[in-house]
């Protein structure tokens, strides 16, 4: 399941035209506003952005309820979900259930979601890895030699900073 396409429009859009720009929320979930030297940025009702915020934390509270009832309908259920799980091996699979549930309940309790984000990512880049038997081979072959302690930088390196 994918979201709605958001209507982009130039920023310098809603500087010129605040109103009939804003009026696009009645035709749309929201508005990507693009901007040229920065992030773009979204635009939507407060209501919306209440809602949303709702949804996750209901939806995040479902998800930890079923994983503690019963931790391998989780499992069973994530590759439809996150097809690339296939990738992982089944420890993996379970380690990576476990923190989903984990940060996104701690995520949805404090109205930020960059953490699972970031947490799909980590997880996303681990399964690229077991797939590609090359890419796992060099990175779980090579022996790394202990190159001792790092010294510790001198005050007048940490001063120029």
């Amino acid at each position: 399941m994918t979201a709605a396409p958001l209507e982009s429009v130039p920023f310098s859009e809603l500087l010129r035209q605040p109103a009939e720009t804003t009026d696009r929320l009645t035709r749309t979930r929201a508005v990507r506003l693009r901007r040229r030297d920065a992030a773009d940025l979204v635009l939507m009702s407060a209501e919306r952005a209440e809602a949303e915020a709702e949804v996750i934390d209901v939806t995040s509270r479902l998800l930890a309820g079923v994983a503690r009832r019963d931790p391998r309908l989780l499992r069973e259920v994530l590759p439809n979900a996150l097809p690339w799980v296939r990738f992982l091996p089944v420890a993996d699979i379970d380690a990576m259930a476990a923190e989903l549930v984990s940060v996104t309940e701690a995520a949805a309790a404090i109205g930020n979601t960059a953490a699972v984000s970031q947490l799909l990512v980590e997880w996303r880049r681990t399964a690229e890895i077991h797939a590609d038997p090359d890419l796992h081979r060099a990175l779980t072959t090579q022996t790394l030699d202990d190159f001792g302690a790092v010294p510790r930088p001198e005050d007048s390196e940490r001063g120029s900073r």
